[in-house]
């Protein structure tokens, strides 16, 4: 299945070495027909896809996950009661790039990450 509409990026901001990602989820999609039925859940593979995502966008290149030293997930993200989630990617580095990324909305954090991207 395709993920390329399930999110979008409403806006993005980059200083230095620091991103701030507004995404947009798409409550409809149909990822959350089996992810799950009647008490949809985002993924955290998507979640991860999304920091990835952001971060080759605001760099103008593709990457791909290299390592992840530490990946977790502190809330569940429900589309139906929450459409959008900021994403907050902070990294050093050339290639690979040292990253970590945490995945918020309104004071609650739904992920974070410290991985390698190459």
């Amino acid at each position: 299945m395709a993920l390329n509409d399930l999110y979008t990026i409403l806006s993005l901001d980059q200083n230095g070495d620091q991103i701030n990602c507004q995404m947009g989820i798409d409550a409809s999609h149909p990822v959350f027909q089996g992810h799950f039925p009647g008490s949809p859940v985002l993924p955290g593979v998507v979640q991860l896809e999304m920091v990835k995502s952001v971060l080759a966008k605001a760099l103008g290149k593709p990457l791909a996950l290299k390592e992840m030293s530490t990946c977790k997930f502190l809330e569940v993200f429900n589309p139906s009661e929450t459409e959008e989630m900021t994403i907050h990617i902070q990294f050093k580095g050339d290639v690979p790039l040292d990253v970590s990324a945490s995945g918020a909305h309104n004071g609650k954090t739904y992920f974070k990450i410290r991985a390698s991207f190459s």
